[in-house]
Protein backbone atom coordinates (compact mmCIF):
# COMPACT_ATOMS: atom_id res chain seq x y z
CA UNK A 1 0.00 0.00 0.00
CA UNK A 2 1.35 3.45 -0.87
CA UNK A 3 1.53 5.87 1.78
CA UNK A 4 3.40 9.05 2.34
CA UNK A 5 3.94 7.78 6.15
CA UNK A 6 5.33 4.84 6.74
CA UNK A 7 2.16 4.14 8.94
CA UNK A 8 -1.11 2.37 8.60
CA UNK A 9 -4.62 2.65 10.64
CA UNK A 10 -5.49 -0.91 11.94
CA UNK A 11 -8.22 -0.02 14.67
CA UNK A 12 -11.15 1.25 15.04
CA UNK A 13 -13.98 1.77 17.44
CA UNK A 14 -17.32 3.73 17.92
CA UNK A 15 -19.63 4.18 20.39
CA UNK A 16 -23.05 4.47 19.23
CA UNK A 17 -24.14 8.85 19.90
CA UNK A 18 -26.81 8.96 22.46
CA UNK A 19 -28.33 12.37 23.39
CA UNK A 20 -27.68 11.87 27.11
CA UNK A 21 -25.10 9.61 28.61
CA UNK A 22 -26.48 9.51 32.16
CA UNK A 23 -24.25 8.26 34.97
CA UNK A 24 -21.10 7.39 32.76
CA UNK A 25 -17.88 9.27 32.69
CA UNK A 26 -15.71 10.75 29.64
CA UNK A 27 -12.75 8.64 31.36
CA UNK A 28 -15.23 5.57 31.34
CA UNK A 29 -16.40 6.00 27.56
CA UNK A 30 -12.57 6.47 26.90
CA UNK A 31 -11.47 3.39 28.27
CA UNK A 32 -14.90 1.30 26.61
CA UNK A 33 -14.33 2.59 23.03
CA UNK A 34 -10.51 2.21 23.60
CA UNK A 35 -11.17 -1.55 24.33
CA UNK A 36 -13.34 -2.02 21.40
CA UNK A 37 -10.34 -0.23 19.08
CA UNK A 38 -7.65 -2.82 20.57
CA UNK A 39 -10.10 -5.48 20.01
CA UNK A 40 -10.76 -4.32 16.53
CA UNK A 41 -7.06 -4.45 15.98
CA UNK A 42 -5.72 -7.70 17.97
CA UNK A 43 -4.67 -5.58 20.72
CA UNK A 44 -3.50 -5.53 24.04
CA UNK A 45 -3.04 -2.28 26.09
CA UNK A 46 0.65 -3.59 26.58
CA UNK A 47 0.84 -3.14 22.61
CA UNK A 48 -0.04 0.41 22.66
CA UNK A 49 3.12 2.63 23.08
CA UNK A 50 1.29 5.85 21.55
CA UNK A 51 -1.63 8.23 23.04
CA UNK A 52 -3.42 11.00 21.47
CA UNK A 53 -6.47 12.69 23.13
CA UNK A 54 -8.25 15.58 22.74
CA UNK A 55 -8.10 18.78 25.36
CA UNK A 56 -11.41 18.21 27.06
CA UNK A 57 -11.91 15.27 29.54
CA UNK A 58 -14.25 16.10 32.17
CA UNK A 59 -12.47 14.69 35.18
CA UNK A 60 -9.35 16.30 34.77
CA UNK A 61 -8.50 19.51 34.18
CA UNK A 62 -5.03 19.29 33.09
CA UNK A 63 -2.31 16.65 32.78
CA UNK A 64 -4.74 14.80 30.39
CA UNK A 65 -2.73 12.41 28.45
CA UNK A 66 -1.06 11.48 31.97
CA UNK A 67 -4.70 10.61 33.41
CA UNK A 68 -5.95 8.89 30.57
CA UNK A 69 -3.05 6.74 30.15
CA UNK A 70 -3.17 5.91 33.88
CA UNK A 71 -6.64 4.95 33.62
CA UNK A 72 -6.21 2.78 30.79
CA UNK A 73 -3.03 1.36 32.23
CA UNK A 74 -0.67 2.39 29.44
CA UNK A 75 2.70 3.82 29.77
CA UNK A 76 3.48 5.45 26.26
CA UNK A 77 6.72 6.39 25.06
CA UNK A 78 4.51 9.67 23.09
CA UNK A 79 1.47 11.62 24.11
CA UNK A 80 -0.22 14.32 22.19
CA UNK A 81 -3.33 17.07 23.03
CA UNK A 82 -5.27 18.09 19.87
CA UNK A 83 -7.80 20.73 20.14
CA UNK A 84 -9.08 21.46 16.81
CA UNK A 85 -12.90 21.83 17.35
CA UNK A 86 -14.27 19.31 14.37
CA UNK A 87 -10.48 18.64 12.65
CA UNK A 88 -9.44 16.69 16.24
CA UNK A 89 -9.80 13.65 14.86
CA UNK A 90 -7.88 13.73 11.45
CA UNK A 91 -5.32 16.17 12.94
CA UNK A 92 -4.94 13.14 15.74
CA UNK A 93 -4.36 10.94 12.41
CA UNK A 94 -1.32 12.40 10.62
CA UNK A 95 0.38 13.22 13.84
CA UNK A 96 0.30 10.06 15.06
CA UNK A 97 1.46 8.71 11.80
CA UNK A 98 4.34 11.26 11.92
CA UNK A 99 5.37 10.22 15.46
CA UNK A 100 5.58 6.73 14.26
CA UNK A 101 7.55 7.34 11.56
CA UNK A 102 9.89 9.76 13.59
CA UNK A 103 10.72 6.62 15.66
CA UNK A 104 9.09 7.61 18.84
CA UNK A 105 6.92 5.10 19.05
CA UNK A 106 5.19 2.15 17.13
CA UNK A 107 1.96 2.09 18.19
CA UNK A 108 -0.73 5.19 18.67
CA UNK A 109 -4.73 5.20 20.05
CA UNK A 110 -6.30 8.06 18.97
CA UNK A 111 -9.31 8.41 21.37
CA UNK A 112 -12.05 10.97 21.75
CA UNK A 113 -15.03 10.72 23.61
CA UNK A 114 -17.51 13.36 25.71
CA UNK A 115 -20.75 12.63 28.08
CA UNK A 116 -24.13 14.76 27.86
CA UNK A 117 -26.19 15.25 30.68
CA UNK A 118 -28.58 17.86 30.91
CA UNK A 119 -29.29 17.09 34.52
CA UNK A 120 -25.33 17.62 35.09
CA UNK A 121 -23.59 21.01 35.28
CA UNK A 122 -20.14 21.47 34.41
CA UNK A 123 -19.26 22.12 37.87
CA UNK A 124 -20.45 19.25 39.28
CA UNK A 125 -17.84 16.55 40.48
CA UNK A 126 -16.77 13.81 38.38
CA UNK A 127 -14.86 10.18 39.47
CA UNK A 128 -10.92 10.47 38.64
CA UNK A 129 -7.95 8.21 40.64
CA UNK A 130 -6.49 11.06 41.96
CA UNK A 131 -9.15 12.88 43.28
CA UNK A 132 -10.40 9.26 44.99
CA UNK A 133 -7.08 7.66 46.15
CA UNK A 134 -4.88 10.76 46.52
CA UNK A 135 -6.18 14.39 47.75
CA UNK A 136 -9.28 12.79 50.04
CA UNK A 137 -5.83 11.81 52.71
CA UNK A 138 -4.11 14.69 52.03
CA UNK A 139 -2.13 13.73 48.94
CA UNK A 140 -2.64 17.39 46.95
CA UNK A 141 -0.26 19.53 45.46
CA UNK A 142 3.18 19.05 44.03
CA UNK A 143 4.86 20.07 47.14
CA UNK A 144 3.82 17.28 48.99
CA UNK A 145 4.03 14.94 45.95
CA UNK A 146 7.78 16.21 45.82
CA UNK A 147 8.62 15.75 49.20
CA UNK A 148 7.56 12.20 49.02
CA UNK A 149 9.68 11.40 46.50
CA UNK A 150 12.37 13.31 48.50
CA UNK A 151 11.98 11.44 51.35
CA UNK A 152 12.28 8.42 50.16
CA UNK A 153 15.32 9.04 48.46
CA UNK A 154 16.80 9.47 51.59
CA UNK A 155 15.43 6.84 53.57
CA UNK A 156 16.44 4.52 50.96
CA UNK A 157 20.04 5.95 49.52
CA UNK A 158 20.96 8.01 52.60
CA UNK A 159 20.55 11.21 50.88
CA UNK A 160 21.01 14.20 52.99
CA UNK A 161 19.68 17.66 53.49
CA UNK A 162 23.10 18.94 52.79
CA UNK A 163 23.37 17.30 49.36
CA UNK A 164 19.90 18.14 48.21
CA UNK A 165 20.67 22.15 49.01
CA UNK A 166 23.73 22.09 46.62
CA UNK A 167 21.15 22.48 43.61
CA UNK A 168 20.24 25.57 44.30
CA UNK A 169 23.00 27.07 46.12
CA UNK A 170 24.98 25.78 42.51
CA UNK A 171 22.65 27.38 40.21
CA UNK A 172 22.47 30.49 42.33
CA UNK A 173 25.74 30.76 41.89
CA UNK A 174 25.40 29.94 37.94
CA UNK A 175 22.69 33.31 37.56
CA UNK A 176 25.08 35.27 38.66
CA UNK A 177 26.24 35.38 34.96
CA UNK A 178 22.65 35.65 33.90
CA UNK A 179 20.91 39.32 34.44
CA UNK A 180 17.80 37.75 33.75
CA UNK A 181 17.46 36.21 36.83
CA UNK A 182 15.21 36.75 39.48
CA UNK A 183 17.53 36.02 41.61
CA UNK A 184 20.48 37.39 39.60
CA UNK A 185 23.15 38.77 42.09
CA UNK A 186 21.72 37.24 45.42
CA UNK A 187 23.87 34.29 46.18
CA UNK A 188 23.11 32.12 49.14
CA UNK A 189 24.92 29.06 50.84
CA UNK A 190 24.02 25.95 52.52
CA UNK A 191 23.70 27.22 55.73
CA UNK A 192 20.47 30.00 53.88
CA UNK A 193 18.96 26.92 52.67
CA UNK A 194 18.67 24.74 55.65
CA UNK A 195 17.44 27.58 57.52
CA UNK A 196 15.11 28.65 55.58
CA UNK A 197 11.08 27.92 56.16
CA UNK A 198 10.01 24.19 55.68
CA UNK A 199 7.21 23.76 52.86
CA UNK A 200 7.12 20.60 53.17
CA UNK A 201 9.71 18.48 54.94
CA UNK A 202 12.38 17.72 53.83
CA UNK A 203 12.09 20.31 51.34
CA UNK A 204 12.90 23.84 52.39
CA UNK A 205 11.57 27.00 50.77
CA UNK A 206 15.22 27.83 48.96
CA UNK A 207 14.94 24.11 47.17
CA UNK A 208 11.34 25.08 45.59
CA UNK A 209 10.92 26.81 42.07
CA UNK A 210 9.36 30.27 42.67
CA UNK A 211 6.51 30.66 39.93
CA UNK A 212 6.49 33.90 37.96
CA UNK A 213 5.18 34.97 34.48
CA UNK A 214 6.99 34.50 31.55
CA UNK A 215 7.26 33.07 28.22
CA UNK A 216 9.61 31.45 26.08
CA UNK A 217 9.10 30.47 21.67
CA UNK A 218 11.23 28.04 19.85
CA UNK A 219 10.83 27.94 15.50
CA UNK A 220 11.75 24.86 14.02
CA UNK A 221 12.26 24.63 9.68
CA UNK A 222 13.56 22.10 7.16
CA UNK A 223 17.49 21.83 6.95
CA UNK A 224 17.02 24.10 3.90
CA UNK A 225 15.57 26.52 5.15
CA UNK A 226 17.81 26.22 8.20
CA UNK A 227 20.76 27.60 5.77
CA UNK A 228 19.64 31.03 5.33
CA UNK A 229 18.74 31.79 9.26
CA UNK A 230 20.90 34.81 10.60
CA UNK A 231 22.41 32.20 13.60
CA UNK A 232 23.77 29.08 13.64
CA UNK A 233 21.14 26.35 14.01
CA UNK A 234 20.74 23.72 16.63
CA UNK A 235 19.78 20.00 15.33
CA UNK A 236 17.43 17.66 17.45
CA UNK A 237 19.80 14.71 17.02
CA UNK A 238 17.14 12.37 19.49
CA UNK A 239 14.09 12.22 21.53
CA UNK A 240 12.27 10.23 24.39
CA UNK A 241 9.22 10.36 26.07
CA UNK A 242 7.47 8.69 28.53
CA UNK A 243 4.35 8.62 30.86
CA UNK A 244 3.94 6.07 33.57
CA UNK A 245 1.05 7.64 36.19
CA UNK A 246 -0.89 10.67 36.95
CA UNK A 247 -1.37 10.08 41.10
CA UNK A 248 2.03 9.76 42.95
CA UNK A 249 0.17 6.41 44.51
CA UNK A 250 -0.05 4.71 40.93
CA UNK A 251 3.26 5.69 40.78
CA UNK A 252 5.17 2.44 39.94
CA UNK A 253 8.88 3.54 41.77
CA UNK A 254 9.21 6.66 43.78
CA UNK A 255 13.19 6.80 43.26
CA UNK A 256 13.31 6.10 39.49
CA UNK A 257 11.05 8.04 37.53
CA UNK A 258 10.47 7.80 33.57
CA UNK A 259 13.11 9.93 32.82
CA UNK A 260 15.19 6.93 32.54
CA UNK A 261 13.63 5.65 29.66
CA UNK A 262 12.92 8.55 28.03
CA UNK A 263 16.98 9.49 27.75
CA UNK A 264 17.40 6.10 27.07
CA UNK A 265 15.54 6.25 23.89
CA UNK A 266 16.47 10.00 23.78
CA UNK A 267 20.46 8.73 24.04
CA UNK A 268 19.93 5.50 21.40
CA UNK A 269 17.88 7.53 18.50
CA UNK A 270 21.17 9.56 18.64
CA UNK A 271 23.61 7.31 18.68
CA UNK A 272 25.24 8.88 22.12
CA UNK A 273 25.52 7.98 25.64
CA UNK A 274 26.11 9.93 28.94
CA UNK A 275 29.76 10.63 28.09
CA UNK A 276 29.14 12.18 25.21
CA UNK A 277 26.83 15.32 26.65
CA UNK A 278 28.79 18.49 27.05
CA UNK A 279 26.38 19.89 29.58
CA UNK A 280 23.06 19.35 30.93
CA UNK A 281 19.95 21.70 31.18
CA UNK A 282 17.82 20.13 32.70
CA UNK A 283 14.46 20.72 34.77
CA UNK A 284 14.75 22.03 38.20
CA UNK A 285 11.66 22.31 40.05
CA UNK A 286 12.81 20.96 43.07
CA UNK A 287 16.24 20.02 44.22
CA UNK A 288 15.20 16.49 44.33
CA UNK A 289 14.42 15.97 40.57
CA UNK A 290 17.87 17.18 40.09
CA UNK A 291 19.27 14.55 41.89
CA UNK A 292 16.84 12.15 40.11
CA UNK A 293 17.97 12.99 36.62
CA UNK A 294 21.67 12.73 36.93
CA UNK A 295 20.82 9.26 37.83
CA UNK A 296 18.43 8.26 35.45
CA UNK A 297 20.35 9.87 32.90
CA UNK A 298 23.36 7.76 33.46
CA UNK A 299 25.89 10.03 35.07
CA UNK A 300 26.08 8.46 38.65
CA UNK A 301 24.66 4.99 39.82
CA UNK A 302 21.01 5.05 41.27
CA UNK A 303 21.10 6.21 44.97
CA UNK A 304 24.77 8.26 44.32
CA UNK A 305 22.88 11.56 42.94
CA UNK A 306 23.20 12.77 46.23
CA UNK A 307 26.87 12.19 46.88
CA UNK A 308 27.25 13.78 42.90
CA UNK A 309 25.51 16.53 43.37
CA UNK A 310 27.38 17.85 46.18
CA UNK A 311 30.84 16.84 44.60
CA UNK A 312 30.12 18.30 41.17
CA UNK A 313 30.88 21.96 39.88
CA UNK A 314 27.77 23.04 37.73
CA UNK A 315 29.45 26.26 36.74
CA UNK A 316 31.05 26.81 33.25
CA UNK A 317 34.06 25.38 33.43
CA UNK A 318 33.27 22.39 34.46
CA UNK A 319 33.68 19.03 32.51
CA UNK A 320 29.79 19.37 32.63
CA UNK A 321 28.26 22.24 33.40
CA UNK A 322 24.42 22.48 34.71
CA UNK A 323 21.62 24.77 34.14
CA UNK A 324 24.41 27.73 32.96
CA UNK A 325 21.21 30.20 32.70
CA UNK A 326 20.55 28.88 37.07
CA UNK A 327 17.85 26.73 35.85
CA UNK A 328 14.16 27.72 36.82
CA UNK A 329 15.44 27.51 40.88
CA UNK A 330 17.34 31.05 40.20
CA UNK A 331 15.61 32.27 37.59
CA UNK A 332 12.08 31.32 38.36
CA UNK A 333 9.35 29.54 36.62
CA UNK A 334 7.14 31.26 34.10
CA UNK A 335 4.41 28.33 34.10
CA UNK A 336 5.18 25.31 31.35
CA UNK A 337 7.55 28.45 29.60
CA UNK A 338 9.77 27.78 32.40
CA UNK A 339 10.23 24.37 30.99
CA UNK A 340 11.11 25.40 27.58
CA UNK A 341 13.55 27.74 28.93
CA UNK A 342 16.10 25.19 29.07
CA UNK A 343 15.59 24.48 25.63
CA UNK A 344 16.09 28.49 25.19
CA UNK A 345 19.08 28.01 26.85
CA UNK A 346 20.45 25.15 25.45
CA UNK A 347 20.00 26.64 22.07
CA UNK A 348 21.98 29.77 22.97
CA UNK A 349 24.93 27.35 24.30
CA UNK A 350 25.38 25.40 20.94
CA UNK A 351 24.70 28.75 18.79
CA UNK A 352 27.69 30.60 21.00
CA UNK A 353 25.14 33.26 21.82
CA UNK A 354 25.38 32.81 25.88
CA UNK A 355 27.25 35.86 26.42
CA UNK A 356 29.11 36.18 29.66
CA UNK A 357 27.62 32.12 30.63
CA UNK A 358 28.85 31.02 27.25
CA UNK A 359 30.38 27.54 27.85
CA UNK A 360 33.43 26.77 25.50
CA UNK A 361 32.87 25.06 22.60
CA UNK A 362 29.46 22.62 23.34
CA UNK A 363 28.64 20.21 21.01
CA UNK A 364 25.95 18.55 22.62
CA UNK A 365 23.47 18.69 25.59
CA UNK A 366 20.71 17.03 27.09
CA UNK A 367 17.76 18.70 27.90
CA UNK A 368 14.86 17.48 30.03
CA UNK A 369 11.28 18.30 30.56
CA UNK A 370 9.35 17.08 33.95
CA UNK A 371 5.68 17.09 34.13
CA UNK A 372 3.27 16.47 36.98
CA UNK A 373 5.32 14.52 40.02
CA UNK A 374 7.89 13.07 38.10
CA UNK A 375 5.52 10.97 35.82
CA UNK A 376 5.32 13.17 32.38
CA UNK A 377 9.06 13.04 31.04
CA UNK A 378 11.06 14.48 27.72
CA UNK A 379 14.31 13.88 26.90
CA UNK A 380 15.93 15.86 23.49
CA UNK A 381 19.59 15.20 22.79
CA UNK A 382 20.80 18.61 20.81
CA UNK A 383 23.78 19.07 18.34
CA UNK A 384 25.61 22.54 17.56
CA UNK A 385 25.51 23.35 13.53
CA UNK A 386 29.14 22.58 13.22
CA UNK A 387 29.11 18.87 14.05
Amino acid sequence: MKSHFDAEIIGVAELPPRRTTSGETTLGMIANVARLAMKDAGLKPQDIDGLVVGPQVGETPQHVPATVAEYLGLQPRYADIVDLGGATGAGMVWRAASAIQAGMCDTVLCVLANTRDPEVTPRSPNRNPIREFDVPYGGSGANQAYAMIAQQHMARFGTTPEQLACVPVKQRANAMLNKAAVFHGKPITIKDVLTSPMVMSPLRLLEVVMPCGGGAAVILTSGRRANDAPHPSVGLMGAGERITHRALSQAPELTTSPIASAVADAYAMAGVGAADIDFLSIYDCYSIVVAMTVEDAGFCAKGEGGAWLEEHDFSIASRLPINPHGGQLATGQADLAGGMGHIVEAVHQLRGTAGDRQIRSPQRALVTGNGATMSEEVALVLIGADQ
